[in-house]
């Protein structure tokens, strides 16, 4: 290159696309390189030519109101809708309104990072036996359908401090509630996309950093394109790759070799974070066939449903597109069910969905297979740029997060949702604050 960046961002996900937009406003030369052929990282947003509804493939909802995702989409006029509609839950095999919240939330509550640090199976087992009140076994299963669901996280693993850490940055910014923008969170992608081009910010696409050679104030990059093995320079590198990619042996297709290896306090740090794993399907039929689901013992229809939980093993919880009325709904499938659907092809995939649906609903499969107009599913933990879903803290991570957001030698800087410190790990908003948070920290 003819005149090298001041920084090179490696990762065109919101974290990178956020800090390059703060760093290329202060007047920072930068350059992005990108593996995929596209920006947005774990945020893939599609359309369906049958229906003017997005279908998301990563992240969908807005969680709350953090100012980082609605300072850009208010800004763009994007429209936001809140979404509603009743949940509806299986127990004893029926049908029925959920009403298991409380006897949740009363679990939750229990936690205290006051205490040792232990996993929330521990914590369950523990807070269960030794309570006046003990908890409904039902209870106890909705809450780690709650922890491994909501977190993608093995509940023998995730620890208890950063679970209460999470609830309460949840707690500051209404995370109860859940919103959608008018297009996706292809709305949001567009704003960074506008941003870049306002402040000239260098982008390559299909560009694999294969080796970071890093030195005080210089670091040399090799990587490989369709053209070939080339190398960019520049006084500062920041790394914006999924958890999984920095905890991955060197050789892996996205693996960055480090010369010298990061820090040891870095390693330590990586070791006590997991990354999740979550199988998503989304499903387009020709008609909203639930609306007409008869229900036992009641005069309620599903029309109004936005979540239906489930005790199934394939896809526990679903989804509408409530308020929306198109006929979409979308499965769930984290960890251990993730896990046995990881690897399928798309077929396998649509053919447990259908039947976990025909059997829950109750609605006769084949009639179902007739209704089915189309599926969108992308594998992330399958994905060599991914690896899986979204990260999680182990037990005994405490500080963990922050010693990765800590910049070595004022040279390499790290974000995305696994080095944010403020308790909103795993989401959207988490990833653009720590890319502000490294943006800050480069322009000190």
């Amino acid at each position: 290159m003819s005149t090298s960046p001041a920084v090179i961002i490696v990762g065109a996900g919101v974290a990178g696309l956020a800090a390059a937009c703060q760093l290329g406003r202060a007047g920072v030369s930068v350059q992005i390189l990108e593996a995929r052929d596209r920006i947005g990282g774990r945020v893939l947003t599609r359309f369906d030519a049958g229906c003017d509804f997005p279908i998301e493939l990563g992240p969908e909802f807005i969680h709350g109101k953090p100012a980082e995702i609605w300072e850009l989409l208010e800004k763009s006029k994007a429209e936001i809708t809140e979404v509603e509609g009743e949940s509806w839950c299986v127990e004893q095999e029926r049908l029925t309104p959920c009403g298991f919240w409380k006897d949740v939330d009363d679990i939750l509550e229990k936690m205290d990072d006051r205490l040792p640090d232990e996993s929330f199976a521990d914590f369950l087992d523990r807070c269960c036996r030794s309570a006046r009140k003990r908890p409904s076994e039902r209870a106890q299963q909705r809450a780690l359908g709650y922890v491994s669901g909501f977190n993608a996280a093995d509940p023998a693993l995730v620890g208890v401090h950063w679970l209460v850490k999470s609830m309460r940055a949840e707690q500051t910014i209404q995370g109860d509630r859940a919103f959608r923008s008018r297009n996706g969170y292809k709305d949001l992608l567009d704003v960074f996309d506008r941003e870049l081009k306002k402040y000239n910010i260098a982008l390559q696409l299909a560009t694999v950093v294969e080796q970071l050679r890093w030195e005080a104030g210089n670091v040399q990059l090799k990587v490989r394109d369709q053209k070939g093995e080339s190398t960019f320079e520049a006084a500062r590198a920041l790394i914006t790759l999924p958890l999984s990619l920095l905890k991955a042996p060197v050789g892996n297709l996205g693996v960055i070799q480090f010369v010298p290896e990061l820090p040891l306090q870095s390693k330590i740090a990586l070791d006590t974070l997991e990354m999740g794993s979550v199988i998503r399907v989304t499903l387009r039929f020709r008609e909203r066939f639930w609306d007409d689901v008869k229900l036992p013992h009641s005069t309620k229809s599903l029309s109004d449903m936005s979540f239906l939980f489930t005790q199934d093993d394939w896809f526990p919880t679903w989804w509408t597109a409530h308020p929306e009325n198109w006929p979409i709904i979308t499965g769930w499938a984290p960890f251990r069910c993730a896990e046995r659907l990881s690897g399928k092809d798309a077929s396998f995939v649509k053919e447990r969905a259908l039947q976990t649906l025909g059997t829950t609903l109750p609605f006769d499969r084949s009639e179902l297979e007739k209704l089915l107009e189309a599926v969108h599913f992308h594998d992330w933990q399958t994905d060599p740029f991914s690896l899986g879903a979204y990260s999680y803290a182990k037990v005994g991570a405490d500080g963990a997060h922050q010693a990765l957001a800590e910049p070595v030698v004022n040279t390499l800087f790290f974000a995305g949702e696994a080095t944010d410190t403020t308790g909103h790990n795993g989401t959207v908003h988490g990833a653009i604050a720590s890319g502000y948070r490294a943006a800050r920290q480069i322009l000190l």
